[in-house]
């Protein structure tokens, strides 16, 4: 859990997005980056070159062990248009909370999963309304979600054009 801790010097280093996959990696995560097909997931295989080369435009943080101390390392991500939150033991409403007040994800994230994080609540769902492009969001095996049918109304009112797919027990 070292690699959770926020370090501003890396970032200054390499660049926001360079930064990033090193910790979501670090963490058990994969990323993708804008104009590749693959996901990385390798720490050491993660590509180099000049700084901005490589912007991240989609996370896949699947059973990864990324927590709330580490996601300042989503600011300055301007590119990020997919998030995949599956099985996160240790994503809580704070993570989704933190992550929907990131102004460059509030204009570029389009889809979101939200499977199988126990920690969830409806407070942590209801704060993704910031994510404004958000268009499609898929909720399921979310046990700490009670209030579904009105915690989906909300996130609807406030998103008219997005769709969700609920799988909620």
């Amino acid at each position: 859990f070292l690699f959770s801790f926020f370090d501003y010097e890396r970032i200054k280093a390499v660049g926001p997005d360079r930064a990033a996959a090193e910790w979501l990696l670090r963490c058990g995560a994969k990323v993708r980056f804008r104009g590749f097909d693959r996901w990385q997931h390798d720490y050491n295989g993660l590509p180099t070159g000049p700084l901005g080369r490589y912007q991240i435009e989609a996370i896949d943080a699947t059973e990864s062990c990324i927590m709330y101390r580490g996601f300042d390392h989503l600011e300055g991500l301007e590119h990020v248009e997919e998030i995949r939150f599956n099985k996160c033991i240790y994503i809580e409403d704070a993570c989704l909370e933190h992550l929907s007040q990131i102004k460059t994800l509030q204009d570029s994230l389009k889809n979101m999963t939200v499977v199988s994080c126990g920690n969830v609540t409806d407070k942590g769902i209801i704060a993704l309304h910031h994510l404004r492009n958000m268009e499609w969001l898929l909720l399921s095996d979310l046990p700490g979600v009670k209030d579904k049918d009105q915690t989906v109304d909300r996130l609807q009112t406030a998103l008219p054009r997005l769709t969700v797919e609920l799988d909620l027990a």
